[in-house]
């Protein structure tokens, strides 16, 4: 199995359609030989990931969640600040929402890759 690169440019792209055209690439969904269970994508790297646009009023209402595992533990991060902080991340838990919940998901989001 022979995997390609694809380099991306974010820039003035729209952060949901993005994340779904590197889903598609990291599967391998775009490949006449595409089987579910098996890992057959390619890499992605993605430049300019700081100037992805967002529709609607998403920058303040999109909260996402995260939790330590401890009592009182949940943190909210509303997209407006997580989009400053780390605009990777933005991105990454976009397309890593729209891959299977397994084990091969693991695999593949490894190769989503930022400049």
């Amino acid at each position: 199995m022979e995997t390609k690169v694809h380099k991306i440019d974010a820039e003035g792209k729209i952060l949901g359609k993005l994340a779904v055209e590197i889903a598609v690439l990291i599967r391998g969904k775009d490949k006449p030989n595409y089987v579910p269970n098996k890992d057959m994508g390619d890499d992605v790297i993605v430049k300019n990931a700081d100037k992805l646009k967002v529709t609607g009023k998403k920058l303040s209402d999109k909260i996402y969640y995260s939790h330590s595992g401890y009592l009182g533990g949940l943190k909210q991060a509303p997209l407006e600040r997580l989009m400053a902080k780390r605009p990777n991340e933005a991105l990454r838990r976009a397309v890593e929402g729209m891959l299977p919940k397994n084990k091969l998901a693991q695999e593949q989001i490894k190769r989503l890759k930022f400049e």
